[in-house]
């Protein structure tokens, strides 16, 4: 016969794991009957004070009731749990109406849609690419261009020597040279990539990519190298741009220039930016060396040529009208975001 005492107790207990509607609510019926204090825990702990006779029934009773509840417990936790979990899940559904976030389209950066855009312009007028390592012998870089080791324009380059005769490029015109050891005139190319030195501000920076170019054939003149890059500038910066040509220096050209292009903020005015000139220097060229065309094995008696380069920096800076090269590096997606 059931022992009324645990009977009254389980009857209690099922009646509030029923009710309850929380893991929390659950917890409490578990301390209120299976706790250290719980009625069940109580009922067995006195088991030694009954009768002889009843100790055996009340016990094997309280603790299959205890078991039984133990069972009931987890079971009730477990339907609790799970509904606890959809609640949470309906709680954070997602409003499909509301409109959903704004995938920004991918693009090209500015640099390279500013050397896209040269080397289009070059290959429109029929010069070839040509590329070269960026880890360059010093005879490349500096004696096949006329720059020996005493030669003062070294300490213009401010180089960066990875060891002994090894450096890196501080111009693309070993390019140059290489392709006119390989290739005998006529020579059409222009030379992009990648070149070093040892200089950073807000108008350089210690990497920095150069386009240079070179034609190299019979009866070529200073007048096709002027009317090369006047087309360049009118297809680079609109169908107003001039250009002008002033003496400079070059160990490797002979004569040599820089050319501006007419400042496109004041057109020829003078302000700010062209301090007041009226001009914005863009690149430097001239007509190669004879030296240099002795160097790779070409008669400067029967061949002549020209050659330039120009920062695409310095051109994207002149193109936008932005004042500090470092901005190209810093990956600030509010500045990139712009040239989209």
């Amino acid at each position: 016969m059931a022992d009324q005492r645990v009977q009254t107790i389980v009857e209690g207990a099922r009646e509030e794991i029923e009710r309850a509607t929380t893991r929390r609510d659950l917890d409490e019926v578990r301390v209120k009957y299976l706790g250290k204090r719980g009625t069940l825990t109580q009922l067995l702990r006195a088991l030694p004070g009954l009768p002889a006779a009843e100790r055996p029934i009340v016990g094997k009773e309280a603790n299959a009731a205890k078991t039984g509840l133990e069972f009931e417990l987890e079971a009730r936790e477990a339907v609790l749990e799970g509904l606890e979990r959809r609640a949470r899940l309906a709680a954070d559904r997602p409003d499909l109406s509301l409109p959903g976030r704004r995938i920004l389209p991918g693009a090209l950066h500015p640099l390279t849609q500013v050397h896209d855009e040269i080397v289009d312009v070059f290959t429109g007028m029929g010069f070839a690419v040509a590329e070269g390592p960026e880890v360059e012998l010093d005879f490349y870089n500096f004696e096949a261009l006329n720059i020996p080791k005493d030669h003062p324009a070294r300490d213009m380059q401010d180089t960066f020597y990875v060891g002994g005769e090894v450096l890196l490029r501080t111009h693309t015109s070993p390019v140059q040279i290489r392709t006119m050891e390989r290739q005998k005139p006529p020579v059409r190319i222009i030379c992009p990539g990648r070149v070093y030195r040892r200089d950073a501000d807000i108008t350089h920076s210690p990497m920095f990519n150069q386009v240079e170019g070179l034609a190299v054939d019979r009866n070529i003149s200073m007048g096709d190298l002027k009317g090369t890059l006047e087309l360049f500038a009118r297809e680079m910066f609109g169908p107003g741009s001039a250009i002008r040509f002033r003496p400079s220096f070059f160990p490797f050209t002979e004569p040599s220039a820089e050319v501006d292009v007419r400042c496109f903020l004041c057109r020829g005015e003078g302000c700010r930016v062209c301090k007041q000139s009226g001009w914005l220097e863009i690149l430097g060229s001239g007509m190669v060396h004879p030296q240099v065309l002795k160097n790779v094995g070409y008669d400067p008696e029967e061949y002549t040529g020209w050659a330039f380069g120009m920062g695409v920096e310095r051109v994207a800076m002149l193109k936008y009208g932005i004042d500090d090269i470092r901005l190209f590096f810093e990956n600030d997606l509010r500045f990139l975001r712009q040239f989209a």
